[in-house]
C-alpha cells in the first residue's frame, strides 16, 4: 500500500516466486536483444498474468508530492555535490 501511495499508481503483483528476480531476469533478456529492436512488451509476453494488489489512498498523494520533490532535491544535492551535507 505505501508504494501505491507514495508514488500514485496502482500496484499488481504476479503469483510466482522471487518475481523480482524475474523481472530483473526480464530485463537481463531484453538488454541481450535491444539491438535487434525488440521492445520489453515484447520480451514479457510470456510474463505471468499481473493481479491488481492494491490502489493508492485516497488524498495520500497531497501528502506524499510535496515528499517527493524534497527527496529529489536532496538526491541531485548528493549527485551534484556528494561531500555536502544535507
Amino acid at each position: 500500500q505505501v508504494l501505491s501511495d507514495v508514488f500514485n499508481a496502482p500496484v499488481y503483483t504476479i503469483d510466482t516466486a522471487n518475481s523480482a528476480c524475474l523481472g530483473s531476469a526480464y530485463r537481463a533478456i531484453h538488454g541481450l536483444v535491444a539491438e535487434r529492436n525488440v521492445s520489453l512488451a515484447d520480451v514479457v509476453k510470456s510474463a505471468p498474468e499481473p493481479r491488481l494488489a492494491v490502489t493508492p489512498t485516497a488524498g495520500a498523494e497531497e501528502l506524499y508530492r510535496p515528499l517527493l520533490k524534497r527527496y529529489a532535491e536532496l538526491e541531485q544535492k548528493v549527485i551534484y555535490n556528494p561531500t555536502s551535507s544535507c
